[in-house]
């Protein structure tokens, strides 16, 4: 009885994926293992990577002035919270 490796039953990936992000498309193949957990691993840390990139890609803020950041924090020090009164309640003993 002879048995053969994945790599000659399967030569081509067996994983497959697109990733649609926004008005993108990504097509990602795994390109890494013979084993079928292998080429997922490999498609994972693809899309991953892909993942990572269009969110640092469009996470920019749009024109956010500095001058606002500095000012509204500044503001936030010289204020002190008034704490509430709280009136407490008295137990009668009879």
């Amino acid at each position: 009885m002879e048995t053969e490796s994945c790599e000659t039953l399967h030569p081509r990936p067996l994983v497959k994926a697109t990733l649609r992000l926004d008005a993108e498309s990504y097509s990602v193949e795994a390109n890494k293992g013979s084993l079928l957990s292998e080429q997922l691993v490999s498609l994972k840390e693809q899309s991953m990577a892909i993942l990572k990139e269009f969110i640092t890609k469009h996470n920019v803020p749009q024109d956010v002035p500095d001058e606002l950041l500095e000012a509204s924090s500044s503001e936030e020090d010289d204020v002190i919270p008034e704490k509430p009164q709280i009136k407490s309640k008295k137990t009668k003993l009879t």
